[in-house]
């Protein structure tokens, strides 16, 4: 497999020396559940010699729950978590996308990814892998450097009141950080994924954030988009991935 010109790569300063770390688009299909088993099978392993490392992907489940990854887990067994923490040159973290945001960190001694879509953002999981980074690595927040991938953008995710309770927010018809008021007849809010990352990383000490302001769904030449399969969009699922470097 050979990287393409299009995938996302944090800048050489964003995640620090000795870190492979980049985010595909919608040339490479990664999704067992979202295309043909062989390819993707063969596509996962094309992202080992990539990274140098085996990727190990999770069984994503919109939760908060973090791992630190094994080397005996593989496609078949792999844990039900949104989140994964390594200090192994040998296993990458790969996070699947398809419009809830990935985050990557990098620590002195580990890296780790995180699945976030509101349900994950609201209910700790950036939190939470900071917090199993620094437990692993011996660091503390600071040293933490964070960089998000593509996810549905501000202009087009539209999400009702509930979730903007979930994240603390009053669901009153106005404005509110991350939420742009917008009545549909029935009062709506467009949400910022991105913004709401910073924020709960930021909550916990977190400051040397990069990346963010690409939208999956609107952006349809270059990413796979969940919500744009119902308008006829190719499905599949992208990659954000990060390793040691050996």
């Amino acid at each position: 497999m050979r990287p393409d010109a299009h995938w996302l790569r944090p800048a050489a300063d964003e995640l620090g020396a000795g870190v492979t770390a980049f985010m595909t688009t919608r040339g490479v299909n990664f999704g067992r559940k979202a295309g043909d088993p062989d390819e993707v099978r063969a596509n996962r392993a094309g992202l080992a010699e990539l990274l140098g490392a085996r990727p190990v992907f999770l069984d994503q489940v919109h939760g908060a729950d973090v791992v630190r990854l094994r080397a005996d887990w593989h496609d078949d067994n792999a844990p039900k978590a949104d989140a994964a923490v390594s200090t192994d040159p040998g296993l990458a973290v790969a996070i699947l996308v398809a419009d809830c945001l990935p985050v990557l960190f990098s620590a002195p001694g580990g890296v780790a990814g995180a699945h976030a879509g509101w349900r994950g953002l609201a209910a700790g999981v950036l939190e939470n892998t900071v917090a199993s980074l620094c437990t692993a690595t011996g660091c503390e927040p600071r040293d933490v450097k964070a960089w998000l991938g593509a996810c549905i953008g501000p202009e087009a995710f539209e999400v009702g009141p509930e979730v903007v309770a979930a994240f603390g927010r009053e669901p009153v018809a106005r404005d509110q950080p991350g939420f742009l008021y917008r009545p549909n007849p029935e009062p709506r809010w467009r949400a910022d994924l991105a913004l709401l990352a910073r924020e709960r990383l930021m909550s916990v000490n977190v400051t040397r954030i990069s990346g963010g302001g690409w939208c999956t769904l609107t952006d349809d030449s270059r990413f796979f988009s969940f919500r744009g399969e119902s308008l006829g969009r190719p499905r599949g699922r992208m990659a954000a991935c990060i390793s040691l470097g050996r």
